[in-house]
């Protein structure tokens, strides 16, 4: 008698899936590193990880709406003349000209002035979009230093000296040809139409004394008014805060691997750096045992989504939050009713960012005169400004049920952790435990 086995399902491969099978023959077909935009989309350890505790009986919590729960944070208090005051600790992170459009950037500027907070200008210089509706601007000097001048320097409400990224930290951006206008190519003094790199580096300093330097340049330029900001990747994260606040920074922005970007290798976005939870712990440990938490303010960004992301970074130590992808997602980017169109590019709404070439139908990552009519700036920015307001309330309600009357006021103590990764990542007790993974309980 003849036996046979039942068949069986294939198995696919967890090492070599779709996705990575995908890229070797992409790579074997072009003989090129594959570059998009946006962050890392693997799964990493992040704030949905965490839990508040709110109050019951060992706690008193605050009556919603009835009780004063404040949002307000003044960034610059260390050394600036006119240190900046926002109503809500929730900023726009730098997006360039180039990368995103004129009426992208008015956009911004217009939900953050709404909101009571500040944007930023992104790598190649300051737009009169986005000036004439900020009512605080941050304006980025970078290693490329595309479109600086001392004028800009002295028209902006704060300067963010960027060393690094979250999505690439230790290297540089670029902006493909399609993308560089006749605007952009002369803000930035590029040739249109060619692909552009911006340097992984600053061309004039190579360490920590030349950055102390740089700093008393800008504060000499700006007559020591504006707050000086330090932004750095998430890479070793107490040592570069000590070492900006070392250096004389007002503040530091601390960028984890969910924050976007423009385009870069995405071998970068994925592998180098770390996710912003595992970040947060080292640089505010970096502030308290200098003796400067609270004096010289944090701001934390990437992959900050909703209130409660803001919440848990302002529980751990941070001062504010900068939000870049997901104040995009409110002015209309990555929007389903644009479907049809992201299909005939071989994206798909929510993906786009993967297709980073100049033809975003939404028209904010684009530099195509139609497509960029399609923003309205005005109602753009509303939408931007109603999605901030909602960030804050959310974030205010999670305060009061902790018993909090500022959001400032939360801390780890409110928190707990899912997993015993993120325990060791944000230092706070694993839920229904009081280990703390790599803390002695004794």
């Amino acid at each position: 008698m003849t036996y046979h086995n039942p068949p069986t399902t294939p198995r696919k491969s967890a090492t070599f899936d779709d996705y990575a099978m995908s890229e070797i023959r992409r790579a074997a077909a072009t003989g090129i590193y594959d570059i998009r935009g946006s962050g890392a989309k693997r799964r990493v350890p992040h704030f949905d990880d965490l839990l508040f505790l709110g109050a019951s009986i060992s706690r008193y919590a605050l009556e919603g709406y009835r009780e004063r729960c404040d949002t307000t944070v003044v960034l610059g208090t260390r050394f600036a003349k006119k240190p900046i005051e926002l109503k809500i600790p929730i900023t726009v992170a730098g997006m360039s000209f180039g990368s995103l459009s004129g009426p992208a950037k008015e956009a911004l500027g217009r939900g953050a002035t709404l909101s009571g907070t500040s944007t930023t200008t992104g790598d190649g210089g300051m737009t009169e979009e986005e000036r004439g509706h900020s009512e605080k601007l941050v304006y980025q000097v970078l290693p490329s230093r595309y479109g600086m001048n001392p004028r800009d320097l002295r028209r902006a409400d704060a300067i963010e000296v960027v060393v690094g990224q979250g999505a690439k930290p230790g290297g540089g951006g670029m902006l493909l040809g399609q993308k560089i206008s006749d605007r952009v190519a002369e803000m930035r003094t590029l040739p249109k139409g060619i692909d552009q790199r911006s340097a992984c580096r600053h061309p004039d300093w190579t360490g920590p004394d030349d950055l102390e330097i740089k700093i008393l340049e800008i504060r000499e330029i700006t007559d020591w008014e504006k707050p000086i900001y330090v932004k750095v990747g998430g890479a070793r994260p107490y040592y570069d805060t000590a070492l900006a606040v070392k250096a004389g920074a007002d503040v530091v922005v601390l960028d984890g691997m969910q924050g976007g970007t423009a385009a870069t290798q995405e071998v970068f976005i994925e592998h180098v750096g770390q996710p912003t939870l595992a970040c947060i712990r080292p640089a505010v440990q970096a502030l308290q045992d200098l003796g400067m938490h609270r004096k010289v303010q944090l701001i934390v960004s990437g992959g900050i989504r909703n209130g409660a992301d803001v919440a848990k970074a302002l529980a751990l130590g941070a001062d504010a939050v900068s939000i870049g992808t997901a104040a995009l997602i409110a002015l209309g980017d990555n929007d389903p009713r644009w479907e049809e169109e992201y299909r005939k590019l071989g994206s798909t709404a929510g993906a786009y960012d993967d297709w980073h070439e100049g033809k975003d139908p939404a028209g904010i990552t684009t530099q195509d005169p139609e497509l960029m009519k399609r923003v309205d700036p005005v109602a753009a920015g509303r939408r931007l400004a109603n999605y901030l307001k909602v960030m804050t309330l959310e974030a205010q309600t999670i305060a009061r049920a902790c018993g909090k009357n500022h959001v400032h006021n939360l801390e780890p103590e409110d928190l707990c952790a899912l997993t015993i990764e993120a325990a060791a990542m944000s230092g706070v007790p694993l839920a229904g435990t009081n280990w703390v993974p790599g803390k002695s309980t004794f």
